[in-house]
């Protein structure tokens, strides 16, 4: 991070929940704040230089991945994960002052909080249509623009308070009250985190050949170092129909000897795995690490083998 005001970039507009997720890194709030309008656009101002990190969305606890975030920091000049957030989702339906909920024709939101609200809406607004946007924030902004094509819009409470025109025709309409996103902060490659023992590592590996057990040999890779996966999906490279990266998020931090092991494995097979990252897990929760598994075990393993190479030598 430079010296001077710290620059963050993160999907806008004003009061979006990745501005939330911003906010709770500590000192977000008095450094230059760049809205911008999606996760490829965020991180190319971090490559750049135009902003120092990004905070974007990658998970959510409802709808998994965010498809968008996984594919832009998987291409590009590499950047490195320094910070994961979680905020828990909370959904107001907002609209103009003076309209009734039987008026509403239109709703605009993001995807992900469409889905997470279909339920409330077939119950209480049924046929209701879906306008698209590209956050939560943008399509209840655009609400104050000279004739709207929604009537409403899915937000996050804090947009609401910031806009005194609008009003809250709804409070916690997620279809899921334990709903959370998690928001990673990206910056450009530089020292990593320290590890905490409650840390995370973050990957990309491409499938570099489709065979029978390709996947199955990339899994092996942790399982046989004892390293726990709390997230691994799929998606398409783009290159042709049926090629595919992972996107990996494995339990450890890059410093600990089980890690590197897994890490060095999945090099030999895959030499393009793109490592974004280790970095402490928000839930501050620790991974349950057998003995056969510790430092001190892969240690004391080095040690004994390069004793039969010393004793070889001497023979």
């Amino acid at each position: 991070m430079s010296a001077a005001t710290p620059r963050y970039t993160y999907l806008g507009p004003e009061g979006t929940f990745t501005e939330a997720a911003l906010l709770q890194v500590p000192g977000a709030s008095e450094a230059i704040r760049i809205p911008v309008s999606n996760a490829k656009v965020a991180l190319e101002k971090v490559r750049l230089g135009e902003a120092d990190a990004a905070m974007i969305p990658i998970e959510n606890s409802v709808e998994g991945g965010v498809p968008a975030t996984l594919d832009a920091i998987a291409t590009g000049s590499e950047l490195r994960i320094i910070r994961e957030v979680l905020v828990p989702v909370n959904f107001q339906l907002v609209a103009l002052k003076g309209t009734a909920l039987e008026d509403i024709r239109v709703v605009s939101t993001h995807g992900h909080a469409w889905a997470q609200t279909r339920e409330w809406f077939d119950e209480h607004r049924p046929g209701v249509e879906y306008l698209t946007a590209p956050s939560t924030a943008a399509a209840a902004v655009a609400l104050l623009e000279k004739d709207p094509q929604h009537q409403a819009a899915v937000c996050a409470p804090i947009v609401a308070r910031s806009h005194p025109e609008l009003e809250v025709l709804a409070e916690n309409i997620g279809d899921n009250p334990d709903a959370v996103t998690r928001f990673i902060l990206v910056a450009r490659p530089g020292s990593m985190p320290r590890p905490t023992g409650a840390d995370k590592t973050t990957l990309v590996v491409p499938l570099p050949e489709d065979h029978p057990g390709a996947l199955m040999e990339i899994l092996e890779q942790f399982a046989s170092r004892g390293v726990n996966l709390s997230r691994i999906e799929s998606r398409p490279t783009g290159q042709y129909l049926g090629h595919y990266f992972f996107s990996i998020d494995a339990d450890g931090h890059a410093h600990e000897a089980r890690v590197q092991q897994a890490l060095a494995g999945l090099h030999r097979i895959s030499p393009a795995t793109r490592f974004l990252g280790s970095y402490a897990r928000a839930d501050a929760q620790s991974p349950v690490v057998a003995p056969h598994n510790s430092d001190a075990a892969f240690a004391a393993a080095d040690q004994w083998v390069a004793g039969i190479l010393e004793d070889g030598t001497a023979g």
